[in-house]
């Protein structure tokens, strides 16, 4: 089986591609690891709602460009009754095309395998990508809500605020804990601060944990509640971590509200962000950093409260320059999105706080129907050097128009 995957008029660099397969196919188990969780019923059909399939092994595809041939692997998940492999493509020049054909061959493999390594007793789950930590998702109750910390970019540098800072002098806004997501108005209750009768978002189960050449994934279940402990509404979270070089680091994420308990109101105010960054010290602004939109504005001044497709942080970290970018996307709502994004290092996806962006004239409160969803999708990507130099605005496009393909 032989596919022809087309650039169109992009350079594409490292961009992952869904392709759909014949159902006939033979795929062999090796090179993938699955771990489900315990039972949590709900939470599977939420994901059959959401797209997310079952992994189900493994395949190997010979890339030919014209000049040469390598091999990578094809993560191969089945989503209803149809297959689908997921395909690493190092490069395609624009407006060119390679050809991919399916192999059981695995010698040469050139790959980063995805490992996913359960220390329950820590409540952790750390990521690792070619044998080198690159996050750990933590849902331990020593924090108030499930957060992915560290997050390690090119040359082994930290692209987050550490966050065990509760008993520290001089840093501010303790509840921004590496990357997260938050909301500080559901239905009253603030679940964004960590100080007074703040709400809390409780870690329930694991729908299952995937390790594989091409990705890994943690699916999770979430329950948002107020300070006393009465449910607000549930959150599915999914985290696929893809199987890149240090340089160029992906994170997709699904976050998906499900209003269980009745209607629930995401309230109007800057204090939230549906995937939110707190980036290391020396990055912010305020030390030399740079923070950038898609339409090139820079820094707090020009980007907060501003809509756009994406946006970069980017700063010096022991003695060399790495960013990370936030990818909207064209689905979720109020694309593009605002940002609440601070010069002092804070940097989140705000699509509700339109008074606070706009103006009191402005309400940007969204009220969810009981049983009803509302599902946001991102990315998450880890670069060399600021926004220009990572080709951030290339790597948007990879996410929101992938390449095409064709079987041939």
């Amino acid at each position: 089986m032989k596919f022809e995957i087309e650039a169109g008029p992009y350079l594409r660099e490292l961009v992952p591609v869904k392709i759909t397969l014949q159902n006939r196919i033979d795929v062999e188990p090796g090179g993938i690891q699955i771990v489900h969780g315990e039972p949590c019923d709900e939470m599977v059909k939420g994901l059959e709602r959401l797209s997310v399939g079952d992994v189900i092994g493994v395949k190997y595809v010979m890339v030919k460009d014209g000049r040469s041939a390598i091999i990578l692997p094809m993560q191969v998940e089945r989503e209803g009754d149809t297959l689908y492999g997921t395909v690493i493509i190092p490069r395609i020049e624009p407006n060119k095309a390679i050809t991919i054909e399916l192999t059981d061959k695995a010698e040469g493999c050139n790959a980063y395998p995805v490992s996913l390594h359960h220390l329950e007793d820590e409540k952790r789950i750390n990521v690792e990508i070619g044998g080198e930590l690159f996050t750990a998702y933590r849902y331990s109750e020593k924090y108030v809500r499930p957060i992915l910390y560290p997050l390690i970019g090119p040359f082994g540098r930290h692209l987050t605020r550490e966050v065990d800072i509760d008993a520290r002098e001089g840093f501010d806004h303790i509840h921004h804990r590496s990357l997260y997501t938050a909301w500080g108005d559901i239905n009253g209750v603030n679940v964004w601060s960590e100080e007074g009768t703040h709400g809390y978002m409780r870690h329930h189960c694991f729908s299952s944990l995937v390790s594989g050449d091409v990705y890994g994934r943690i699916c999770a279940h979430i329950t948002w509640t107020d300070h006393y402990g009465k449910p607000l509404m549930e959150q599915i979270a999914v985290y696929q971590f893809y199987g890149t070089p240090q340089s160029h680091k992906l994170i997709d994420i699904v976050v998906a509200f499900h209003a269980k308990y009745g209607p629930v109101r995401f309230g109007d105010t800057k204090e939230g962000g549906i995937v939110s960054i707190r980036v290391f010290p020396t990055m912010a602004v305020v030390n030399g950093g740079r923070l950038e939109n898609s339409y090139g504005a820079v820094n707090e001044a020009h980007v907060w409260g501003k809509r756009a497709h994406w946006c970069d942080y980017s700063g010096p970290v022991n003695g060399v320059w790495v960013g990370v970018a936030i990818f909207d996307n064209q689905r979720n709502l109020r694309h593009p999105t605002y940002w609440h994004a601070r010069d002092y290092g804070l940097m989140t996806a705000n699509p509700f706080g339109l008074s606070e962006f706009l103006g009191k004239g402005y309400d940007g409160s969204y009220v969810l129907g009981e049983g009803d969803w509302l599902v946001f999708q991102y990315r998450v990507y880890a670069h060399i050097g600021d926004a220009s130099v990572g080709r951030v605005g290339l790597h948007y496009i990879n996410y929101v128009a992938p390449p095409s393909f064709k079987p041939v």
